[in-house]
């Protein structure tokens, strides 16, 4: 089974007419949508809202942004200055959000949306690029494939169509689950390549509560249909923090599954996490207090934090920590008054 063409077969379905399985049921804020053509609403898959984690003036990544749905709903968001960037691999997608593109920037009073052609795993190769390349540079032995390899990892490093450390938060609605497996890893990389230091992602997907069978992998209607290649609970946060990931969390979990397949529960979740900015001693100590309820804390970076007691940290973990969603948990203090931070597990 080749994924790319199941998944590429049944969202061109989806786009010329409703297919009600392939989503779960969201509710968005009527505000959003009052200016969207009703065949962008009705035609959009999902299984969350993470264009609520937009902030005004940022630049946002959507991958897989299908009809367009969640990228007009973020240009509203991010408002004048802001910038919304769509990708997706589906011409038929594609085609609807574009369609529709020109008649929303009039009534913003600007043009904050523009759409790639690409895959989401695979972020720096435009694809109607390599289209137009190829219209004029056919392929028609070995000696022009070897070329046009060279043109594309040029294409890459030169020119990619989305620049390392260029976006301010990287979203998505159920798209994550349909690359294949093989695939993940670069993904997560991806992501990670182009957020700029601080920047954040929030992922709305589908996750098992554990591995899916080798038969149901197998299964071309519950791949596409976002239950084959859902991500494991934890599989979705080792992956996320081991690309670099800090503050990996779920921040929307839904009690009730979406769906039970062989015994396996598939529900909606959204993951958040921040690209961490390169760290540096702060020069002047900076103190901070766990509430609690836990003993002891400990954060990506091995900085443990026991409950009560005043620890030292630098510029970029203060700045970490007055984020959500640490915020909440720590107070923060006067400089001066630091004990030394405790960075072994004997400490709880």
């Amino acid at each position: 089974m080749i994924v790319d063409q199941v998944v590429q077969k049944r969202y061109t379905l989806g786009a010329q007419a409703v297919e009600q399985d392939l989503c779960c049921p969201v509710e968005y804020n009527a505000e959003w949508l009052r200016i969207l053509p009703r065949e962008i609403v009705e035609r959009d898959y999902g299984c969350g809202d993470p264009s609520r984690y937009v902030r005004p003036g940022e630049t946002v990544l959507d991958l897989g942004s299908g009809g367009g749905k969640v990228c007009y709903i973020a240009a509203q968001r991010v408002g004048p200055g802001g910038r919304i960037i769509g990708v997706d691999l589906n011409d038929e997608m594609l085609a609807l959000a574009r369609r529709y593109q020109q008649e929303i920037a009039d009534q913003l009073g600007e043009d904050r949306v523009h759409f790639y052609k690409g895959r989401i795993q695979d972020l720096a190769l435009d694809l109607d690029r390599v289209a137009d390349h190829l219209a004029v540079y056919p392929i028609t032995d070995l000696v022009s494939a070897d070329l046009f390899e060279q043109w594309k990892a040029r294409l890459r490093r030169e020119e990619p169509m989305i620049a390392d450390n260029s976006v301010d938060l990287v979203i998505s609605n159920c798209v994550l689950n349909l690359v294949d497996e093989g695939a993940r890893q670069q993904l997560v990389a991806e992501i990670f390549r182009v957020l700029k230091p601080g920047g954040r992602v929030a992922i709305s997907d589908i996750v098992a509560g554990r591995e899916p069978s080798a038969q149901m992998k197998q299964d071309p209607t519950l791949w596409s249909g976002c239950i084959a290649g859902a991500f494991t609970e934890t599989g979705m946060v080792a992956a996320f923090r081991a690309a670099g990931f800090c503050a990996v969390a779920f921040d929307q979990w839904t009690a009730q599954p979406w769906r039970v397949v062989e015994g396996i529960d598939f529900r909606s979740i959204t993951l958040t996490a921040v690209k961490p900015a390169p760290s540096k001693q702060s020069v002047e100590n900076r103190t901070v207090l766990y509430r609690g309820p836990f003993a002891c804390v400990e954060d990506e970076f091995g900085n443990r934090y026991p409950a009560g007691e005043r620890v030292t940290v630098t510029d970029d973990q203060l700045t970490r920590l007055k984020e959500e969603p640490f915020r909440h948990a720590f107070v923060f203090l006067h400089e001066g008054h630091a004990s030394t931070p405790c960075r072994t597990k004997s400490c709880c």
